[in-house]
């Protein structure tokens, strides 16, 4: 049975930027393992696949105290502006980066991309060992330490085991840990989009009847599209051939970068909230997409699970001996619970608000969209979480 201080099952986002983290933060080296199913260069990861994600401020600040971010930052496109409107009525808000003198509001990045650089950095580190494809078959704990067996036959001990694989945990069901879910009744189409005019760092969340469409700057002049529809309209329009999906993109987003010209693949995924009330037992903690995914609206989920990976990171650096020990895992609970509420509800609230078309919430929310471009006060809350300055 090899012997770990942690073990990390998954190795995305959150779990590989866990495992980068530890020993960049710990005063000991800490030896940690990482059990992923899917080869990060095989085109079906589904945790490093063709889709982008935004960065806010607050999490390439983490990245850059992890000393992450001088690797990610060249493949990494800048938000300097975002638009806020609903579809064919008024409200509106803008928010500018030179307004706040700063150089960006977050950045946009492809998963391939990162999922590259973190496998590189990865096999660099002496004291990181990937167990890949393995997946996590069993767990078994003890007072002092947890006992995986890997369903390719290894066998591996460790003080602390991370669950960070995925919204449908295997590990989280292994020891026993509920998960709620609520079904939000859409289904996000993801593809990347050309544009006849050049996005110049702007990003784009436009509200419509049946939820939102986002486009966020990439490089290449692409933009990276999500677009949040019902059900039966979704599987509609991953019919469409590619000049009537434009076609219908265009006529939900509006004109304010010219003619949509181009998609590239698409794909589908429905929108559920799924989250874990408790995100730690005995000598195990819960980070990531394990421990809440969310809706897309507002590109709250990622960053949520970073301030996740580095709360848990200095509550380990701190430990000095022992991850996993009891006072590690409370204070780790503690310091998550406050954020973890907060960004869930404003996250299902905004759904709620903005993907309907009652009269009533219609004028709401365009009062309040117009009330906050012109009162700067009430346009805070939302800026302090868009940038993801928030405390953990």
């Amino acid at each position: 049975m090899k012997q770990f201080d942690v073990v990390i099952a998954g190795g995305a986002m959150a779990g590989m930027t866990l495992a980068l983290a530890m020993n960049k933060l710990s005063p000991q080296p800490l030896s940690i393992a990482v059990v992923e199913p899917f080869q990060v260069d095989h085109s079906s990861h589904p945790g490093f696949d063709s889709r982008s994600i935004a960065l806010s401020r607050g999490t390439v600040s983490i990245l850059q105290q992890l000393g992450l971010w001088d690797d990610i930052k060249p493949v990494a496109t800048a938000i300097e502006h975002i638009h806020v409107s609903d579809r064919t009525h008024a409200g509106m808000t803008e928010i500018d980066a030179g307004d706040y003198g700063i150089e960006s509001l977050g950045y946009v990045v492809e998963l391939a991309d990162v999922g590259r650089l973190y496998h590189q950095k990865a096999l660099q580190n002496d004291h990181i060992e990937l167990f890949c494809p393995a997946a996590v078959a069993n767990v078994h704990r003890e007072i002092n330490s947890v006992h995986l067996s890997l369903d390719s036959g290894e066998q591996l001990s460790a003080k602390l085991l991370v669950a960070a694989d995925g919204a449908l945990s295997t590990c989280c069901e292994q020891i026993g840990l509920a998960l709620t879910e609520h079904d939000f009744e859409q289904v996000a189409v993801i593809a990347n989009v050309s544009t006849e005019q050049a996005h110049q760092g702007r990003a784009y969340e436009r509200f419509t009847e049946s939820g939102p469409v986002a486009l966020l700057p990439m490089s290449e002049g692409r933009m990276s599209l999500v677009w949040c529809l019902r059900p039966d309209s979704a599987e509609r329009v991953m019919t469409l051939d590619d000049s009537a999906f434009l076609d219908e993109l265009q006529s939900a987003f509006g004109w304010r970068l010219g003619r949509l010209e181009r998609v590239g693949q698409r794909a589908s995924y429905p929108l559920l909230l799924r989250y874990r009330q408790q995100n730690v037992s005995h000598r195990f903690a819960v980070v990531g997409n394990a421990a809440q995914t969310l809706h897309p609206i507002a590109g709250q989920g990622f960053n949520l699970g970073i301030r996740d990976v580095a709360s848990l990171a200095e509550e380990i650096a701190n430990a000095y001996q022992d991850p996993g020990c009891y006072q590690v895992l409370s204070r780790f609970k503690q310091r998550r619970a406050d954020d973890r509420e907060a960004t869930i509800s404003l996250t299902s609230s905004l759904v709620h608000l903005f993907s309907n078309d009652y009269l009533t919430l219609r004028i709401g929310r365009n009062l309040g969209l117009a009330a906050m471009d012109n009162l700067p006060p009430l346009k805070a809350p939302l800026l302090s979480r868009t940038l993801g300055l928030v405390a953990r």
